[in-house]
C-alpha cells in the first residue's frame, strides 16, 4: 500500500486523460501484486470452470442434440464457447467481493487523501480482474483441447474471439463493481454476484441449442447479451451450433456482442463513479 501512496503522491499533475489512465495503471498493479501473494485465489478460481468442462463433457456430451446429432465430440465444440463465456462471466462476483473488501478494510478513505483520478481505484481494479481472467482462459483452453475441442478458422478469428470474451468479461465486472458498492461485507457481494449470473449463463444458447427452449424463453435466451458472445465465438471459432433464429443478436452476433459490452461498459462505470464518489464523500 506505501508503494501505491507513493507513487501517486510523486506524479504531477497535468492532463486529466492522461493522469487517470496512471492513476489507474498503478492500483492495477497494486491488486495485481495482491493477487499474486495469494495464489490460492487464482487456483481455485481455475477449479471451477475445469470442472464444468469435465462435467459437461463426459456427463451430457452423448445425450445432447446439436444439429441433429448426440456426437459427444459435437457437443464438446459447441458447449466450450459457453464455458469460456460462462468464466469470464462469472469473474464478476469475484470484482465485487474484492471491492466490497477494500470498501470494509476502509482503503476507500485512504484513496481519498491521495492526489488521484476518482474512477482511477475502480477502473485499476477492473483491469486487475482482466488480467486474472485472461491467464483463466489460458489455462481453460488447454483443458479444452485435452478434452476434445478444437477450432476450424484462422488464427485471427480465433484472436478475435477470445478478445470479445475478454471485452465481455471486462464489461461484467463493471457490474460486480457495482454490487461491490452496493453492499456491506465482501460475503455478500460474492452472493449478489452470483444470484443473477446462474440465470443470465443458463437461460441462453451456451449448454443447450435455442430451438429446444419454448418459444417465449427462447426469446429471452436469442436477446441475452451473454448468448450474443457465446454465438459470437462459435462463429468465430467454426464450432457447431449456427443459430438459425431470425432474432438480430443470432443473426448479428459479434456486433450485438461488442454493443451489449461497451453499453454495459459505459452505464455501469458511470454508476460505479458515481457510487464510489458518494461513499467517499
Amino acid at each position: 500500500m506505501s508503494a501505491v501512496t507513493d507513487a501517486v503522491r510523486i506524479a504531477a499533475p497535468g492532463n486529466p486523460l492522461v493522469q487517470s489512465v496512471r492513476d489507474s495503471l498503478i492500483v492495477a498493479k497494486r491488486n495485481l501484486i495482491r493477487m499474486a501473494r495469494i495464489p490460492e485465489v487464482i487456483i481455485f478460481g481455475l477449479v471451477q470452470p475445469i470442472m464444468f468442462v469435465v462435467l459437461f463433457s463426459y456427463v451430457f456430451g452423448g445425450s445432447m442434440n446439436i444439429g441433429g446429432t448426440t456426437s459427444p465430440q459435437v457437443y464438446r465444440e459447441f458447449l466450450m464457447a459457453g464455458i469460456f463465456a460462462q468464466t469470464v462471466t462469472f469473474a464478476t462476483a469475484g470484482a465485487g467481493a474484492g471491492i466490497a473488501e477494500d470498501m470494509h478494510k476502509g482503503l476507500i478513505d485512504r484513496f481519498r487523501s491521495l492526489p488521484m483520478a476518482r474512477g482511477a481505484v475502480l477502473t485499476g481494479r477492473t483491469l486487475a480482474d482482466l488480467v486474472q481472467t485472461a491467464l483463466t482462459l489460458l489455462v481453460l483452453a488447454v483443458v479444452a483441447l485435452l478434452v476434445g475441442w478444437r477450432t476450424h478458422t484462422g488464427a485471427g478469428e480465433v484472436l478475435a474471439a477470445f478478445g470479445l470474451l475478454l471485452l465481455s468479461g471486462y464489461a461484467f465486472t463493471w457490474i460486480g463493481a457495482v454490487i461491490g458498492l452496493s453492499v456491506r461485507t465482501p460475503e455478500a457481494a460474492t452472493s449478489g454476484g452470483l444470484v443473477w449470473l446462474f440465470p443470465v449463463t443458463f437461460v441462453s444458447n451456451a449448454f443447450v441449442d435455442t430451438d429446444q427452449m419454448t418459444p417465449w424463453l427462447r426469446h429471452i435466451a436469442e436477446w441475452n447479451p451473454f448468448s450474443a458472445t457465446v454465438q459470437a465465438c462459435r462463429e468465430l471459432f467454426g464450432n457447431p451450433g449456427v443459430s438459425t433464429s431470425d432474432a438480430w443478436p443470432m443473426q448479428h452476433p459479434v456486433w450485438a456482442s461488442l454493443i451489449w459490452s461497451v453499453l454495459i461498459i459505459l452505464f455501469f462505470r458511470t454508476l460505479a463513479v458515481h457510487k464510489y464518489r458518494s461513499a467517499a464523500s
